[in-house]
């Protein structure tokens, strides 16, 4: 049984309608419909929980509907690669050629129009797809993002869940309109691009996908030279005693090492392996000192001086020695008005009251 047929099949069983099964999915009816007849491919069963949802109200087996999903998907698949492709639509070229940079805008006119769907629009066209795509999946199940969008476009709720399934499924060759209106047109802010190097830098709506410009750039490389393994690293790698319980970061450490003349023996690696474990061959990072205004954190040196300033008649001026730690507690109890001289000697503050 496939899945349109199941699916009528159990609605009739148990007396409901597309209605009812769209608003138990989330999404409308008009969905519903289009994927019985055929005229929409069932969506990735991966990227959604439309068939969770389905399953639930129906009745059927966990999974059942995604089985059946699949095997349509890829009878469709194969079609697919089977048809020539065929261009973009007018106002997908349009959209685009407005996001482009002003002073890019006639030049690329013109290559996307003496070539229609041509490498260069190509390029374009995917670039942009794949970002709004990446965008798009991160925030699948946000709800929050979801509602922002179909206010932008203009949708419902339940509207937007199902184009979020079409964005995702589509490719170059099968985009529709609709789908850029929906989301390329208020998630790409701009874009640019270097026809000498075909370097893109695609700038997106901060508020649907903070963050920095996306930049996608051809580089030219030189092979890597293949990496030989050390003789005496191998050794080292097949002797239990030796190695030990080395983990892949350090294993990885090791690998990484390079040697011009000398070769290095296993017992070198076992000696370097105990180096990269020795605590005293790195500086421990210091914690940040926090500076308190509790009663714990007042100097007792305080407490002290106070005592004496209340029983004893003082001299002109009654000083004090503080750590650095003692200090630092103190310092943050002290009266602002009150007249200080400070002295540093050593690691110890010496602190004078002028009276």
């Amino acid at each position: 049984m496939d899945f349109p047929l199941l699916i009528r099949h159990r609605l009739r069983e148990l007396g409901t309608e597309q209605r009812d099964l769209a608003a138990a999915a989330e999404v409308t009816e008009s969905y519903i419909s289009q994927l019985l007849t055929g005229k929409k491919a069932p969506p990735a069963p991966e990227r959604t929980d439309i068939y969770d949802k389905m399953e639930a109200f129906l009745r059927l087996p966990a999974g059942k509907l995604a089985t059946l999903a699949d095997l349509i998907r890829t009878d469709a698949l194969k079609r697919k690669l089977a048809d020539a492709p065929a261009p973009l639509f007018k106002e997908m070229r349009e959209l685009i050629l407005r996001k482009c940079a002003p002073g890019k805008v006639q030049p690329i006119r013109a290559m996307f129009e003496k070539e229609p769907f041509g490498a260069l629009e190509r390029l374009v066209t995917q670039k942009l797809l794949d970002v709004v795509k990446r965008v798009t999946n991160e925030e699948l199940n946000d709800k929050n993002w979801l509602r922002l969008v179909a206010r932008l476009s203009d949708r419902s709720y339940k509207q937007i869940r199902v184009m979020v399934l079409d964005i995702l499924e589509t490719d170059i060759f099968n985009v529709s309109a609709e789908n850029c209106v929906t989301f390329l047109d208020p998630l790409i802010e701009s874009w640019d691009i270097d026809l000498a190097t075909f370097g893109m830098e695609i700038v997106l709506n901060r508020r649907l996908a903070p963050g920095h410009p996306k930049k996608f750039e051809f580089v030219e490389r030189e092979p890597a030279p293949p990496v030989d393994e050390e003789p005496g690293l191998q050794a080292f790698l097949q002797d239990p005693s030796l190695r030990g319980d080395a983990t892949a970061e350090e294993l990885a450490f090791l690998k990484k090492l390079k040697f011009t003349r000398k070769r290095p023996t296993p017992l070198y690696y076992y000696r370097e392996l105990q180096n990269l474990r020795d605590p005293l061959h790195f500086a421990a990072r210091r914690p940040r000192r926090r500076w308190g205004n509790g009663a714990s954190n007042r100097c007792p040196w305080l407490v002290v001086l106070v005592l004496l300033l209340a029983v004893f008649q003082p001299p002109a001026r009654v000083g004090a020695t503080f750590s650095s730690r003692e200090f630092a507690a103190w310092i943050v109890t002290a009266d602002p008005t009150d007249r200080l001289s400070l002295m540093y000697r050593g690691n110890d503050w010496n602190v004078q009251y002028a009276l």
